[in-house]
C-alpha cells in the first residue's frame, strides 16, 4: 500500500491491535509512532474542514476534531492558529503528536520536586524543538511528559494527537515555572466536529 493512502480507520486498527497484546509503553511508542509517522504521511488522512479553526466557542483561533475515543485509545486533530500558545502542562497517560501540516516549538521541562505537593512543582526547562511536518513528538508519563506548546508561524498547524485514555476524564496539571504554582484541570468533553 503506497505510504500516502493510510487512514485513521487503518490507523485505529493497527494501534489497537498492540494494545491487546499488552505492549510495555516504550514498546507500544517505538511501534506507534511508526504508525502515526506512517497517517501523517497522508496529507487527506482527514477531511480539510479538521485543518482550520473553529473559529467559534472559548478558542477562536484553534480547532479540536474527534476523530476516534474509545477507552483505551483517544485520537484527534488539533489545529493550533498563529500565534497560539498554550504553556506547560501534563497528561496523566502516555501520547504521540504527529505534525500534519506546518510546524510547532515545542520546549520541554523536567520536574526538579518529588511532586509531594499537589499545588507546588520546581520545574527547569529540558530541551526544545521545532516539530516539522511529518515528525512525531512522544509523552511519556511521569518521565517526560510536562511541555509548552507554540505556533510562532503565520498560518494554522495541524497535529494529530493519539493518547492512551480520554484527557476529559483526567485531571491534568498546568504549571507556572516562575511561581511553581501548580493548577488541575480536565480538557473539554467536547469537540469541534461533535
Amino acid at each position: 500500500m503506497p505510504r500516502g493512502s493510510y487512514t485513521v480507520e487503518e490507523f485505529v486498527h493497527d494501534i489497537t491491535e498492540k494494545l491487546n497484546q499488552g505492549m510495555d509503553v516504550e514498546k507500544l511508542l517505538d511501534q506507534g509512532s511508526t504508525l502515526l509517522e506512517r497517517l501523517i504521511g497522508n496529507p487527506d488522512c482527514i477531511p480539510p474542514e479538521y485543518k482550520a479553526p473553529s473559529g467559534g466557542g472559548k478558542h477562536p483561533n484553534r480547532g479540536s476534531y474527534l476523530l476516534h475515543r474509545s477507552p483505551e485509545l483517544l485520537v484527534s486533530t488539533v489545529v493550533w492558529g498563529p500565534g497560539d500558545h498554550v504553556g506547560p502542562h501534563d497528561h496523566h497517560t502516555w501520547g504521540m503528536i504527529g505534525v500534519l501540516e506546518n510546524k510547532l516549538h515545542e520546549i520541554r521541562f523536567r520536574r526538579l520536586d518529588d511532586g509531594s505537593r499537589p499545588d507546588f512543582s520546581r520545574l527547569e526547562k529540558d530541551r526544545q524543538a521545532v516539530s516539522k511536518q511529518g515528525e512525531v513528538s512522544l509523552l511519556v508519563p511521569d518521565v517526560d511528559e510536562i511541555h509548552q506548546i507554540d505556533n510562532p508561524d503565520h498560518r494554522p498547524t495541524v497535529e494529530i494527537h493519539v493518547y492512551g485514555r480520554d484527557l476529559a476524564t483526567l485531571n491534568r496539571c498546568r504549571f507556572d515555572p516562575e511561581t511553581g504554582a501548580v493548577t488541575t484541570f480536565a480538557s473539554s468533553a467536547r469537540y469541534d466536529n461533535e
